[in-house]
């Protein structure tokens, strides 16, 4: 979908005219399916976020300013969703955790499900790692990995030169690999 495609599909989701949603949907289904898969790892939770994400793209239609992108605008949506739920099920799980804690009756020990113990920890880890880049890099990261972006459409997206966008990915993955991420 062109990004002239796209403006027309956003202004008719604005008014209110669902064949352009449709065509967001039927072009863009398995691209964000893929982005929050690869957040939040689960199939079922990946469907769950991916069906919200579409109604959250029917009520905030408004907030996209066309010439930025795209494809950058959906898979930031995607992206913030996805580690939204990840964050929710994180004090869900803890708070479930410490209510088992407090009851009375000894316990010998707790098991988190589907190793989310073991989610939630990789998840602060990666987060922490995250937050050492700055906040440029951290854009064309996640617009390289999770969105898929060639650097000519990052370039395009964030208005850099392409040299610029090059080289801040490449401090970005230095600054990953010293916290233990290696690029996949």
């Amino acid at each position: 979908m062109t990004e002239e495609q796209f403006s027309v599909c956003i202004k008719q989701i604005i008014n209110h005219d669902q064949s352009g949603l449709r065509a967001i949907y039927d072009a863009y289904l398995s691209y964000i399916y893929q982005i929050v898969l690869g957040i939040v790892g689960r199939r079922e939770d990946a469907e769950d976020v991916t069906s919200d994400f579409f109604i959250k793209l029917w009520q905030k239609a408004d907030t996209f300013r066309d010439g930025h992108g795209h494809k950058g605008y959906l898979a930031t949506i995607a992206r913030n969703m996805a580690i939204d739920y990840l964050r929710k099920m994180r004090r869900e799980v803890l708070d479930s955790f410490s209510e088992e804690a407090d009851d009375d009756t000894p316990k010998t020990e707790i098991v988190a499900p589907d190793n989310t113990e073991e989610t939630v920890i990789s998840d602060i880890s990666l987060n922490e790692a995250l937050n050492t880049l700055k906040e440029k890099e951290r854009k064309v990261v996640d617009m390289k990995i999770l969105s898929e972006m060639t650097f000519n459409e990052i370039s395009e997206a964030l208005q850099m030169p392409m040299g610029t966008v090059t080289w801040l990915y490449r401090e970005a993955i230095k600054k990953l690999r010293r916290c233990g991420y290696e690029e996949s």
